[in-house]
This record gives structure tokens, C-alpha cells and sequence, in this order.
């Protein structure tokens, strides 16, 4: 665990005194005390019900279930010639739920403590028209490495991010990360998600945790990224250096066909690339199974496609992912995610709720997703069934629905939303036994 720099600790908690006011203009600023009373406060409010549902009674991997609540505060200062600072304080907890039975706790929502209290950001921040600067504890938002924010709480990583803007829509962006903390963690740690539950001390729950706990830390990681947004063209390029354990080239780009007939066509097209190795890198050294399989090296390629229509209120899409297999790579070929692995937040097209070809391995996979708007929108219905594929464990397939209503008026920002996804085949971490099982999470939001 790193130490946090003494000048972004000050500027967090300076920045969570403006929660005086806001102003309509942050950029008139003329004092030191307007920072504070012309800055700007919001948050979130959070309540889940978790519960994971198996088809058989197994001791190994009872049915499990979690509730709690959480309170998400962040603030922001004014801008003084470009420079300002934020904060966020971030809680959790689970209301008493977890005395009704500790053993049978989902412990991917909040981890198996009854409360859970940190800073999700400290930063100083720098900013003009095509140039951000920002250093310190803070939200990332970056295919492989990002919030996976689908618990009570986000991730958030000790970071200097630049990002230059040279004409509008097109930026491009360098990271380089220093340290992580999870969404159920109540620090930083210089580790990810391949590392165990406590490791030195980090409360790391619902990641692959293959590691041992004398594993070396990680040194981080190096980000270099491109985006560009032009009418119906979105394209991005990254690269990431995973430091011990892997080197990944990811690009991925859509676009939609304009007909002015309401039936816009849609097409894109994803590709990554993984290598890596040697006497430092992580994995190799401590010979880690990943999908059953050890590997002297890293190396993955995969690419997806996706045919679409977007109709009146709603979009219909096909995708297609395929993950080659390697002879002598960790994992068969396995795609080395330290930030999203176990968590299904990649940005695979055929990932879904619980998995995808990153947890399940080289395979190939296919996805159909609908997902339809009432209400101007306010309430939402996806549906959508993957089916996997793989060379290490098997075939499975999921079947997903998501119902999302956003009241307006009086309860504007308030959410009520359920997901509901069931699994079958496959990963024995996931499915005991190659039976299925139901994963159905309640949440209910209120935003500030």
C-alpha cells in the first residue's frame, strides 16, 4: 500500500467543505474562499438485494444472498486559472444482514464486513479547453481498467491521468496507475484482481484470488489511449502495460448507417492482442492456474464482431467473440485481465452478468440482445441470451433480462432496477457440478 501524497489528501478534504454552494459559472473565480463557495456537491444513494440462487443444495456452494446500503458523496471545487480539487467519501453497509447467516454472504457486494468506509477520490485536477491533468485517488473510465461499478461501491485507483483534446471528439489520453483499491476494499494496495482475499491486509473479495499470499506486489500500470466520436462513427485504441504481467493492444469501432427511415443499421468490430513473460511477470513465476492451466508466457488474441439495428425506441444487436487457444500460454491463451477478471466488466460484446470468454477461456461465443424503451425512455427492457463455447470447460449459456424505470418529476433521480440472469454449464467456480444457477440483484438508486 502506497502512501497517498500529503497535497492530495489536503485538497480532498478541502474540497469536501464547498458544500456550501454552487454557481452557475465556475470560471469566475476571484478568491480563495469563491473555490469553495462556488463549488459543487452530489452523491448517491444506493440500497441492493443480492441473492444467488442454485438448483440443488450443495455445502461446497450453498445459496448465498447479501443486503445493504450505500452513500456515495462527492465534491468539487471552483476553478482558480484552471486548477481545482475533488473529493469523494464512499460508505457501505450492510444494515445487520449479515448475523442471519455469515456463511451463506454474497460477499462480491460489500465484502464480509458489516460496514466498509473510504475515500473513493482525492485529487488535484488542472484543466483548459483541450488539456486535463489530474493526480491523486480517483474514478477511472477505460475499457480494461474502470469502475466495474455494479456493487454498492465503485473501483477507484491512485493515478496521474492527462488527457489532450486537439480538435473536438478526438482525445487522447495517458495513465499511469500506481495503486488499486476494489470495490469492496477500504484502501489502496499494489495489487489487482489476481491476488488473494486479505493480501496484505486488502479486503479483495469476488476477483480470481489464484495468487498466493507471498506473491510479489505489482508495480502498476502504463495506459496510452485514442478516442474519436464523429456522428455515427465511435472508435477507440488502447494500449495497456499491466506491469508483471501483461502487455495488451485492444481496439474496437462502431458505426451507424443515418437512413432517416427510423431503421439505422449498425456495425462494428473489436480486436486484442496479449504478451508477456519472463522472470518478473507474476503469473509465470508463481505458476498460476488459470482455467486449469499454467503457462511459461502470456499470450491472447481474440476479436468480436456485432450486426445491429437500432429501431424506434429500442436496438436489436448480434455479436460474436472468438478467443484463440495457445499452446504454452497462461491459461491455454486465457485473456490476462487484472482489473475486471471474475468481475464480468470487460468489454468483450458477448460478456454477460456473471461471465464471460475472459473467465470461461479460449472458445468462441454468441450473443442476441434486444433492448426496448416506454415512457420516453423512462422505464427500459433488455433481454438477451450468450452462449459459450470453450477448449477448457465446456459449453454453457446465460439468459439475461434487466428492467430499469427513472421516475421523473417530484422522484426525479431515482431509479428502481432488477437484473436477473440464469446460468447454465461450464465454469465449475460459477456452476458446481455443471448445474445451474439464478443470480438476481434488486437496486434501487437516488441521485443528487
Amino acid at each position: 500500500m502506497r502512501n497517498k501524497l500529503v497535497a492530495v489528501a489536503i485538497a480532498g478534504a478541502l474540497a469536501m467543505l464547498s458544500v456550501g454552494a454552487h454557481a452557475d459559472d465556475n470560471d469566475n473565480v476571484n478568491s480563495l474562499s469563491d473555490l469553495f463557495t462556488q463549488g459543487h456537491v452530489d452523491g448517491e444513494l444506493r440500497l441492493y438485494q443480492f441473492n444467488r440462487t442454485y438448483d440443488y443444495d450443495a455445502a461446497s456452494k450453498p445459496s448465498a444472498r447479501a443486503f445493504g446500503g450505500s452513500i456515495l458523496l462527492n465534491a468539487q471545487t471552483a476553478s482558480l486559472d484552471g486548477f481545482s480539487a475533488g473529493a469523494s467519501l464512499i460508505s457501505a453497509n450492510a444494515l445487520g444482514s449479515l448475523a442471519e447467516n455469515p456463511k451463506r454472504v454474497d460477499t462480491t457486494l460489500m465484502g464480509a464486513s458489516d460496514s466498509l468506509t473510504a475515500l473513493g477520490q482525492a485529487y488535484l485536477q488542472y484543466k483548459n479547453d483541450w488539456f486535463m491533468a489530474r493526480a491523486g485517488d480517483q474514478y477511472l473510465n477505460t475499457p480494461w481498467m474502470g469502475n466495474s461499478d455494479g456493487r454498492l461501491l465503485p473501483n477507484s485507483y491512485e493515478a496521474l491521468t492527462v488527457d489532450f483534446t486537439p480538435v473536438k471528439g478526438w482525445d487522447i489520453i495517458g495513465i499511469r496507475e500506481l495503486s488499486y483499491k476494489s470495490r469492496t476494499s477500504s484502501d489502496y494496495f499494489d495489487d489487482n484482481n489476481y491476488y488473494p482475499t486479505t493480501y496484505q491486509g486488502d479486503t479483495l473479495y469476488g476477483g480470481n484470488q489464484g495468487l498466493p499470499a507471498t506473491a510479489k506486489q505489482t508495480n502498476g500500470t502504463w495506459v496510452l489511449g485514442t478516442t474519436y466520436v464523429n456522428g455515427g462513427l465511435k472508435a477507440q485504441g488502447w494500449y495497456y502495460d499491466f506491469l508483471n504481467f501483461a502487455r495488451m493492444g485492444y481496439a474496437d469501432g462502431s458505426y451507424v448507417f443515418k437512413t432517416g427511415t427510423g431503421f439505422d443499421p449498425v456495425i462494428g468490430f473489436q480486436a486484442l492482442t496479449e504478451s508477456g513473460g519472463g522472470s518478473d511477470n507474476v503469473l509465470v513465476a508463481n505458476q498460476l492456474k488459470i482455467n486449469g492451466v499454467a503457462g511459461t508466457k502470456v499470450d491472447s488474441s481474440a476479436w468480436g464482431a456485432n450486426l445491429g439495428v437500432v429501431i424506434p425506441n429500442g436496438r436489436f444487436d448480434l455479436f460474436y467473440n472468438k478467443l484463440d487457444q495457445e499452446n504454452g500460454a497462461v491459461g491455454g491463451g486465457s485473456i490476462i485481465s487484472p482489473f475486471t477478471a471474475s468481475y464480468a466488466t470487460d468489454p468483450l460484446y458477448t460478456s454477460s452478468m456473471i461471465r464471460g470468454l475472459v473467465e470461461a477461456g479460449p472458445g468462441h461465443a454468441w450473443k442476441a440482445k434486444m433492448t426496448y424503451g416506454f415512457f420516453d425512455n423512462r422505464l427500459q427492457l433488455v433481454g438477451a441470451y450468450a452462449k459459450y463455447t470453450t477448449d477448457l470447460n465446456g459449453n454453457s449459456h446465460d439468459t439475461y433480462f434487466d428492467i430499469i424505470y427513472n421516475f421523473d418529476g417530484f422522484l426525479k433521480g431515482f431509479q428502481i432496477r432488477d437484473r436477473w440472469e440464469k446460468s447454465s454449464g461450464g465454469i465449475n467456480n460459477l456452476n458446481p457440478g455443471n448445474k445451474p444457477f439464478t443470480y438476481n440483484r434488486v437496486m434501487l438508486t437516488y441521485k443528487f
